[in-house]
């Protein structure tokens, strides 16, 4: 830029020459030192950069999950109608790719409540439902609109004021849903149904009660 490293400056992603408009965003800057062509030997090629962080104390997420559904009491069938999420997970960096996060969790959550189970043969001990074919897993028509918003409160315990993401999904979820199970099926005298709570559990369940 033909100009002393004293006199540049770099704000919103660009190097500019103090009190001139001549600039260089830093993705070309970024592309030039993989081409050194009259750089100085000593900077090498490209950018790159290491370092470590660690914090003494841990950051906690926390959230609220809401889950609607109906239950079909001749069947016990459970139909997830619609499904809400607000997360504190700090400061969020990719809203994309932590909505994504959260989403996923949530079915694999709702998974465990309603559909997966490892079941054995009672006479000879050998894994029934050992592979996809048997062993039932959330799909998308079960699954309804989840909508997920932030709250962000950004933690104390790092720069970037961010939480962690990774399983807020599916650590919440799953009681969620088994709650909502419980209290669609409550007016009936229900109190209990064993995960996963599958249409012929719920319907065993609702027989149990004794009818006056």
């Amino acid at each position: 830029m033909e100009a002393d490293a004293a006199d540049i400056t770099f704000a919103d992603g660009a190097f500019t020459i103090a009190g001139t408009d001549r600039s260089m965003p830093i993705a070309q800057v970024a592309q030039m030192s993989l081409i050194p062509v009259g750089l100085p030997s000593e900077l090498g090629v490209g950018l790159q950069g290491a370092g470590a962080f660690s914090s003494d104390l841990p950051s906690f997420s926390n959230g609220c999950h809401i889950c609607e559904l109906e239950i079909d009491p001749d069947t016990g069938e459970v139909a997830l109608d619609r499904y809400t999420v607000v997360d504190d997970i700090g400061t969020v960096i990719n809203p994309l790719l932590a909505k994504g996060q959260v989403h996923g969790g949530v079915a694999q959550g709702a998974g465990q409540a309603l559909l997966e189970d490892i079941v054995y043969d009672r006479d000879s001990g050998q894994l029934v439902t050992g592979s996809l074919l048997d062993y039932g897993l959330p799909r998308a028509d079960i699954m309804p609109p989840i909508t997920i918003d932030f709250s962000p409160v950004p933690s104390t315990t790092n720069l970037l004021g961010a939480k962690g993401v990774g399983e807020g999904g599916t650590v919440a979820s799953t009681p969620t849903v088994m709650n909502a199970i419980l209290d669609a099926l409550a007016p009936l005298g229900v109190t209990d149904v064993p995960m996963p709570a599958t249409p012929e559990r719920i319907w065993r369940a609702i027989r149990k009660v004794p009818r006056s």
